[in-house]
């Protein structure tokens, strides 16, 4: 596509050189691309404008806010166009490049604090060849590619929405985070379908309120565009939803607790059992009923898959099909993901790391289980420090041991961290072992075969972010080779 048209509306050019290619990344740059210079937190894109010149960039689109103006008059070895509020345009101008692929698609966003990567992953378990993208990566089912971001920034989801294009895969299921509707990631993505799971406190570093947080989720939820909207009856927000989405919108809605809305179009779950071997319940749609029996563990994993069979019947497969699936589906990387069991203890690893989700996690544990519960976990660093305090308590109230270590402090100290969860924890319960893999190992090691054992906070995480560095990691790992030395200690 030609420069000039490829910013048509957002900046006058008479540059008309054809573009091979749209980067953010100055490393990324190959011949013939167009940098993409942002005002970041520490420095701007306009910076790196020398070395996207020597790797052949034949031109810079630039926000000229932070520096932006200033480093733009020191450069003239390349074009530059100058865009006022760049970021929030990138959609667009990425879908131009890519011809507007999402129009191409059937791509159903998932939004809320909670759940958003369980349903995605449900979704692309329970449609054939369909595509996930979010907090695990992005691909088919079983064959995930890394992603850095729960959204990926506008460039990359619609390059990937472009390639799901050529490959023929027309069902995509795609996290909205509350920072990708702010920042602007999809505002050029047509969706054929939300699904709205929860909402509780995280991410007040960013949104500063939770009306705010609401607000951003809001947005996408009462996009008119859509063709349907499902929305959680049991949570506290979800009238608001539902008075605000278009009338031109279909309105699903889903339910554990037996509510439903007038239109009839409700999923209801009841008869609901929580065993040592996962979910079994009922779910009822107007005269319809079936029985779901699922390895998962914890009431919130019945909504996500209520959400996702809400959808699917909205999107319009049979009832009886969507059922019949939902009991085929398999566990999730750091999602409640179990380890151990018979001749040892229970662990499970899992990604809770909001006080909902913790609760959430804990509470399923001791239903299910019916045994000692023990939790480790932590906080990290440089993100919303008001849910600190309240993990703490919701981790004395609920678990019969704590540990407390650290959680990717980043640019933290570990110590501030713990001593922030700690003001929550009235207990003589809690024990405190910053380095996560002797807490991971001191848990398991002391506990009776009998016992079950939350390592919270990472889950799928395969690293330790401290200092900036991102240090190998993975509970999983640990978990396992703990267990292995467990049992060979016992036999």
């Amino acid at each position: 596509m030609k420069l000039n048209e490829l910013i048509a509306g957002f900046s006058e050019t008479s540059l008309t050189i054809e573009v091979s290619g749209l980067s953010l990344n100055s490393a990324d740059i190959k011949r013939g691309d167009v940098f993409v210079a942002l005002s970041g937190e520490k420095n701007h894109g306009l910076k790196y404008a020398q070395q996207v010149v020597d790797k052949g960039a034949q031109a810079i689109f630039y926000e000229p806010c932070g520096q932006g103006d200033v480093l733009a008059e020191t450069i003239t070895n390349i074009p530059l166009v100058r865009i006022e509020q760049l970021e929030s345009k990138l959609s667009e101008i990425a879908a131009r490049f890519h011809h507007h692929p999402s129009k191409k698609l059937a791509i159903i966003g998932i939004t809320g604090t909670n759940g958003k990567t369980s349903c995605s992953q449900f979704l692309a378990q329970m449609l054939t060849g369909s595509v996930s993208i979010g907090t695990l990566g992005w691909g088919q089912w079983g064959k995930l590619k890394k992603t850095q971001n729960t959204t990926p920034t506008a460039l990359i989801l619609q390059s990937m929405l472009a390639q799901c294009v050529v490959d023929n895969n027309r069902d995509i299921s795609l996290e909205v985070s509350s920072h990708a509707i702010v920042l602007g990631r999809i505002n050029s993505v047509a969706f054929e379908g939300a699904i709205f799971t929860n909402l509780s406190q995280d991410h007040l570093d960013f949104h500063g309120t939770m009306e705010a947080y609401f607000q951003a989720k809001l947005c996408f939820l009462k996009d008119s565009e859509l063709k349907f909207a499902v929305i959680n009856l049991d949570d506290k927000y979800s009238q608001r939803i539902i008075e605000s989405i278009s009338d031109k919108v279909a309105v699903w809605t889903f339910s554990c607790q037996g509510k439903k809305i007038p239109t009839g179009n409700t999923v209801v779950a009841d008869a609901i059992e929580l065993t040592p071997t996962g979910l079994r319940f009922n779910v009822v749609y107007q005269h319809q009923k079936a029985t779901v029996c699922c390895p998962f563990y914890g009431r919130f994993n019945v909504e996500n898959i209520l959400a996702v069979i809400t959808a699917l019947v909205a999107k319009g497969v049979s009832f009886a099909e969507v059922t019949q699936r939902a009991s085929l589906l398999m566990a999730i990387s750091g999602r409640m993901e179990r380890f151990g069991g018979d001749d040892c203890p229970q662990v499970f690893v899992d990604y809770a790391h909001t006080p909902d989700a913790l609760l959430n996690a804990l509470s399923a544990l001791k239903q299910h289980q019916h045994s000692k519960v023990s939790v480790v976990f932590g906080c990290g660093g440089n993100r919303d420090a008001g849910k600190r305090a309240q993990m703490g308590r919701i981790a004395c109230e609920n678990a019969d041991q704590v540990i407390i270590t650290d959680d990717n402090p980043r640019y933290e100290m570990g110590k501030t961290i713990i001593e922030n969860i700690l003001t929550g924890c009235a207990s003589n319960k809690v024990c405190v072992i910053n380095n996560r893999q002797q807490a991971i190992e001191t848990v398991i090691r002391q506990a009776e075969k009998e016992e079950c054992i939350l390592i919270a906070g990472k889950g799928h995480e395969n690293y330790q972010e401290i200092n900036g560095i991102k240090h190998s990691f993975s509970d999983q790992a640990v978990v396992k080779q703990v267990l292995q030395e467990w049992v060979a200690k016992k036999c």
